[in-house]
């Protein structure tokens, strides 16, 4: 009569709990992007060959064993933007702040301030928005982005709205590409954003789609100023809001870098 009982224990349903929040983390990823499909259909064959193997059909079974492992490799290859996109974020304490009350307390520990002057980006912004100025500023935190840094011309200068703007001028030969601000300081002009891979839609330019791209890949944050529309918007965990005011702004770049709101 005992087989007619399973025998669960603890880890069990930890190992099953485990594996499904990996898996919905990994569908979280690749969900709006060509790879969702190699996702399920990978899914679906060990699915079947962990069944096949159940039923003891042990020929089919090391066909299907054979395959997925010799596959494993070919698979990494495909896979090598997603897994490096993956290991990225998990390096990152965004990771932590994406999964919700889940990691709460390990968001409480990870908790970090960062010092910036946010007023001259603010009136910079402002300015440029006005008058239709095209602009994509990164500001750091924990990854300092060097890697981004090194595609630009180094400035180390300290904040100002004026500098900004004369960086961002439609004749200036790095308004093209990224300001790149870390620890208080313009590190960097001019520099080369990863674009996102996500379907968005076809009136959003290169601008918006190299801030997503660097905050999927990073804990920065990106604001964009639209030289069409003359529109605010500001990326952070792979997420843009659009249309922002130079309030709002403000008030995101205080509740993200964690910094002591003014009293009035």
């Amino acid at each position: 009569m005992n087989l007619l009982f399973i025998d669960i224990r603890i880890l069990d349903l930890l190992d099953i709990v485990l594996v499904a929040v990996l898996l919905y983390t990994l569908f979280r990823m690749l969900k709006g992007t060509v790879a969702i499909n190699i996702f399920f259909g990978i899914v679906s064959l060990f699915l079947i060959w962990k069944l096949v193997d159940a039923f003891q059909m042990e020929l089919l079974s090391q066909i299907l064993g054979a395959f997925i492992s010799v596959g494993l490799v070919a698979l990494i290859i495909i896979f090598q933007p997603e897994i490096r996109q993956f290991l990225l974020a998990l390096g990152t304490t965004t990771f932590f702040d994406r999964q919700g009350r889940r990691f709460k307390f390990l968001k409480i520990v990870f908790k970090e301030r960062f010092e910036f002057e946010i007023d001259p980006i603010i009136v910079a912004c402002q300015h440029m928005a006005e008058q239709k100025t095209g602009a994509l500023i990164v500001i750091t935190r924990q990854n300092e982005l060097n890697q981004y840094v090194e595609t630009g011309q180094k400035i180390n200068a300290s904040i100002s709205s004026h500098l900004i703007e004369n960086i961002f001028f439609k004749n200036s030969p790095l308004h093209d590409g990224a300001m790149i601000i870390t620890k208080n300081k313009i590190v960097a002009a001019g520099c080369i954003m990863p674009v996102t891979k996500k379907k968005i839609t076809a009136r959003i330019g290169l601008r918006h789609r190299a801030a997503l791209g660097i905050s999927e890949v990073s804990d920065s944050i990106s604001i964009i100023v639209s030289e069409e529309t003359g529109k605010i918007a500001y990326s952070v965990k792979g997420e843009m809001k659009f249309s922002v005011s130079a309030q709002r702004l403000q008030t995101m770049l205080i509740e993200e870098l964690g910094m002591e709101p003014e009293s009035s």
